[in-house]
């Protein structure tokens, strides 16, 4: 003990003070060096958290699978609010909603893989003279109007035209390259009907007034659009369910096949899945040698503390975490917004066999209750079923191009 404490003091003081300063010196510069507090907060993540090891292109990766990853410092913007064929309700900046130029700050990162932006240029010029339409309701336009906006900003010579008895069009004239929105609520022709003085089997039941749905005949707008695009994406769901039109007492619907009424009478969910079968088996039918045809899963909702006419509103301007959204999404729990995974459950089953291919948006959209127009939509309620544009359609359309590429690489 005596020698260790008699060499401590030989250690000479200059030398140990100077190794102190430097210490000193060291620590103020590497705390001087770290984020501050307010940044490291931005990065908020979901509870899914990515992985990065797989190959981009990779034939096995899960594009529906993964998290959304906030970035404060975005890329440059694709397209803005000036974009001319982006409905007034959807104009989020326009409309001046609080977080609508956060909306884009979330990135889409798939679990294994990666979901990169597409390149318009690119695009282009690879689907030069390809015909491209968008057939169903109104979300499937907003998902048309996504990809328009997006491809005019690095092209500008457009004609707008109706091509097939769309909706909406639009050629990019240096390129041939056709895009449309052809409308149609239920896929199948309907109207409304009444019951006949003679009377009928229906009169018989006791039917009055309703809706007749021939769930083997499609809709006119968009029946020709078979055998004039070379990609399809569908869409249904939002209608069959939606009371305010066809209420279950008041107005409902009458299946018919075979231009007869079916009989008994069926429950909706049958005759969507009637619908749901005749529509593929035309698709499939009548699409030309090569075509390519998608059909899209639901779009959610994201109604809370009520449904649209019974003062739900979507509030919320983060993405959600997992356990909020099991609770608003769970088919067990039944909740306001449980009908995109009951209408995807038909859907799968409906294509299983044929040439469609599936694009699964509802997993990625589910977690953006943020991404709505919510009260800037216009209306008399919020608007939690359609989305802001900018906003998540711009990456339904980046996972819809990668499909397409992966296909295209394989023929």
């Amino acid at each position: 003990m005596a020698i260790r404490d008699h060499q401590f003091k030989k250690i000479p003081r200059f030398p140990l003070l100077s190794l102190l300063c430097f210490i000193s010196v060291f620590l103020l510069l590497s705390l001087s060096r770290r984020p501050s507090l307010s940044k490291q907060t931005l990065h908020f993540k979901p509870q899914f958290q990515p992985h990065h090891h797989s190959s981009l292109f990779s034939d096995t990766c899960d594009f529906s699978d993964g998290s959304w990853i906030y970035e404060p410092d975005p890329r440059r913007e694709r397209y803005d609010n000036s974009c001319r064929e982006i409905f007034k309700g959807w104009n989020c900046i326009a409309n001046n909603k609080s977080n609508a130029r956060e909306i884009n700050k979330w990135r889409w990162q798939p679990k294994d893989c990666d979901l990169p932006t597409f390149d318009p240029h690119v695009f282009l010029h690879t689907y030069r003279d390809t015909n491209i339409g968008f057939v169903g309701d109104s979300l499937n336009r907003n998902m048309f109007v996504s990809l328009f906006c997006i491809l005019k900003s690095a092209s500008s010579e457009v004609k707008k035209w109706r091509p097939a008895g769309a909706d909406r069009g639009f050629t990019f004239l240096r390129y041939n390259l056709t895009i449309a929105y052809h409308r149609t609520n239920l896929l199948v022709r309907y109207g409304s009907w009444s019951a006949r003085a003679s009377g009928g089997v229906l009169e018989s039941l006791g039917y009055k007034d309703g809706y007749r749905v021939d769930v083997d005949i499609p809709d006119g707008t968009w029946a020709g659009a078979v055998s004039f695009h070379d990609i399809l994406i569908f869409n249904t769901g939002h209608w069959w369910w939606a009371p305010s039109k066809f209420d279950p007492v008041k107005s409902p619907m009458i299946f018919f096949e075979n231009d007869q009424p079916v009989i008994p009478p069926v429950a909706t969910e049958v005759g969507f899945d009637k619908a749901l079968k005749h529509m593929v088996q035309y698709v499939d039918k009548g699409m030309q040698p090569g075509g390519i045809k998608f059909f899209r899963t639901q779009s959610p909702r994201h109604f809370e503390g009520g449904d649209w006419d019974q003062g739900g509103s979507c509030p919320r301007l983060q993405p959600l975490l997992l356990h909020h959204v099991e609770e608003l999404f769970s088919v067990k729990n039944n909740g306001t917004n449980v009908e995109s995974r009951m209408v995807n459950q038909h859907v799968f089953k409906a294509v299983e066999g044929s040439n469609f291919h599936i694009l699964d948006i509802t997993r990625m959209s589910e977690f953006r209750a943020d991404a709505h127009p919510s009260t800037a939509g216009g209306k008399r309620h919020d608007d939690c079923m359609h989305w802001c544009l900018p906003g998540i359609t711009d990456t339904w359309n980046d996972m819809l191009i990668m499909y397409l590429n992966r296909i295209k690489s394989r023929s």
